[in-house]
């Protein structure tokens, strides 16, 4: 459970709902279930229509990495690539086609199985680097689908609280019930903000770090691997992936 998440939700939310109620605002007018259809269903409404299926149905399965990140260990990566470039070195490049078999990673399996199979070095990077390529560009649309919601909320909101104040001046002559139709309308406005900036914008920033942290494990896999079908001395090897993560 990534707690960062967690705290970060109860802090947003709690602040606002602690800040009306310390001003003394009544918690039931700011529960309106009709503002919430307007602007969860207007704003979610416009973002399926910019995106396609496949990548609405990635994006709210990778909510999960927010709240439930996968384990990246940058320091297990080096470790497990000194392991290879000790066993290369001492008995060959074809020593490495029983890690490759057992491997659990698929990154790490395909390229190795290249480096066994004795692939050039130049085709070895750019096989990597069009599968890392790859595994950012299916990523980053579920980064994008919640900015681009997080980007249609408030507005969302504005037709919420506008929709409000025109059912309020359709009842113009009850003058007594005006103040509590207009806080009414405007509840929407509050909605499509903490919507957009507690929730959305939060959790596409939050993937494109997790997006960011396979990437450069995939990118120190690359670089080992390289080195190693280089032949180079695995404590250079070791000094180089750990500059990738500030470890000098």
């Amino acid at each position: 459970m990534d707690i960062a998440t967690l705290i970060g939700l109860l802090m947003g939310f709690g602040a606002i709902f602690g800040g009306a109620a310390l001003e003394g605002l009544h918690m039931k007018a700011l529960i309106q279930p009709t503002a919430a259809l307007i602007v969860l269903g207007g704003t979610f409404g416009a973002a399926f229509v910019s995106f396609p299926l496949a990548a609405i149905i990635k994006a709210f399965k990778d909510v999960k990495n927010a709240f439930l990140p996968p384990k990246v260990d940058h320091d297990a990566v080096v470790k497990d690539i000194i392991n290879y470039a000790t066993k290369a070195r001492r008995n060959g490049l074809i020593s490495l086609e029983q890690e490759a078999q057992s491997a659990r990673d698929p990154f790490i399996k395909k390229g190795i199985s290249l480096v066994v199979d004795g692939i050039d070095p130049q085709k070895l990077r750019e096989t990597l680097e069009a599968d890392i390529m790859s595994y950012e560009d299916h990523t980053k649309h579920s980064v994008e689908f919640f900015e681009a919601a997080g980007g249609y909320a408030p507005t969302i909101g504005i037709i919420g609280a506008v929709l409000g104040l025109i059912h309020v001046m359709s009842n113009l002559s009850d003058t007594s019930k005006l103040g509590a139709g207009i806080a009414v309308a405007f509840v929407a406005t509050i909605y499509g903000l903490m919507t957009a900036n507690i929730i959305c914008l939060p959790i596409g920033n939050k993937l494109k770090i997790r997006m960011k942290e396979e990437i450069l494990r995939r990118v120190m896999i690359l670089e080992g691997l390289i080195a190693i079908q280089n032949g180079e001395n695995p404590h250079f090897i070791e000094q180089k992936l750990k500059a990738f993560v500030g470890d000098n």
